[in-house]
């Protein structure tokens, strides 16, 4: 079959294209043939050596996120059965085998049945995106644990960044749970895909005063925010937060800190979670699985543009540009197609 490795951490030349032998599935896991792998910032932080841990194995097979067809089952193996499509996460946490190669190997905790009439670019579109976005809405104090419609009636849900694979699947996981969703992003054209993913209020938060537009939005103020850059909406964050909100922090911009107001956010009651799917724990993404696939055969989870998610394809020889790519912050979704 052919893979894709590397054998040391560095830019996107690291990577490799090779042929190795189709692995077979031990109990408990099953071996899946990959369709469509998709690319997410945490596959190019890891192949860089960001966290600075050692390489998992002597070589690595990328990304974390896939979909395909169940092709084998390890011994032991009930609930799924051979020629069914799934989807994939966590494919590479603490594994040297992600989903950039023709068939990959996995334990059943980090495969998810793929719902009948979606398609494989869904499927490999969820996994970090729509599991993280889940967690980053279900954890407010005056928020629900589940989503489903009508969860979330009656909150406001600010979404910063709507433009991202997060923020996305935020904005939309959000709307079909109920909630009414404003989005901050850089200009018309990121606004258009906000708009596309279904949030009702897309601000600009480089002109005027963003915090005056979504105060007139929720004058009693937003209940819970997803966020990706904590340190520079910080002040934003505090401007618009209603009491005992919530702000999701799943990314950072680069910065190790921000000045934080203690009595400010006491009067508030504010509450600051971090989100990192990596020690969640297992339950978390079960619920978040479940939660998923009936947004999913609801479908509230579309890609594409005009689902204000833009694909952007490669083959699995070019993977290393697919890399380079989201480390470029192309707007929209990296995908690549394993033929």
């Amino acid at each position: 079959m052919k893979a894709i490795i590397y054998t040391e951490t560095g830019d996107s030349s690291v990577l490799q294209l090779v042929d190795r032998e189709v692995p077979q599935p031990p109990a408990g896991e099953v071996r899946i043939r990959v369709h469509v792998s998709g690319v997410n910032p945490t596959d190019w932080k890891s192949r860089r050596g960001g966290s600075g841990a050692p390489l998992s194995a002597p070589e690595v097979t990328p990304n974390q996120d896939g979909s395909g067809v169940i092709d084998a089952l390890g011994e032991g193996v009930t609930g799924f059965t051979v020629g069914q499509p799934v989807w994939t996460l966590l494919s590479q946490y603490q594994r040297s085998t992600g989903t950039a190669q023709e068939y990959v190997v996995l334990p059943v905790s980090r495969v998810a049945p793929l719902p009948e009439g979606a398609g494989f670019d869904i499927g490999a579109s969820l996994g970090v995106p729509a599991v993280t976005a889940h967690r980053a809405l279900t954890v407010s104090e005056d928020g629900p644990d589940r989503l489903h419609p009508g969860a979330m009636d009656g909150l406001v849900v600010l979404v910063a960044g709507g433009a991202g694979a997060v923020g996305h699947a935020a904005i939309q996981l959000a709307r079909w749970a109920g909630a009414t969703v404003i989005t901050t992003v850089s200009g018309p054209a990121k606004a258009a895909l906000a708009t596309a993913a279904g949030a009702h209020h897309a601000v600009n938060y480089t002109e005027g005063d963003p915090a005056a537009a979504i105060r007139a939005i929720a004058p009693d103020g937003v209940h819970l925010i997803v966020e990706v850059a904590p340190a520079r909406n910080a002040d934003l964050n505090h401007a618009v937060a209603a009491p005992r909100a919530t702000i999701s922090i799943y990314a950072n911009d680069g910065s190790t800190g921000w000045d934080f107001n203690v009595m400010a956010n006491m009067r508030l009651n504010t509450r600051y979670q971090f989100v990192l799917l990596y020690t969640v724990g297992q339950q978390a993404l079960d619920n978040a699985i479940e939660d998923v696939n009936a947004a999913v055969t609801a479908g509230a989870l579309p890609v594409g543009e005009a689902a204000g998610l833009p694909l952007h394809r490669f083959p699995l020889e070019q993977t290393a540009a697919a890399h380079d790519a989201v480390e470029a912050a192309v707007v929209g979704k990296v995908l690549i197609d394993i033929p």
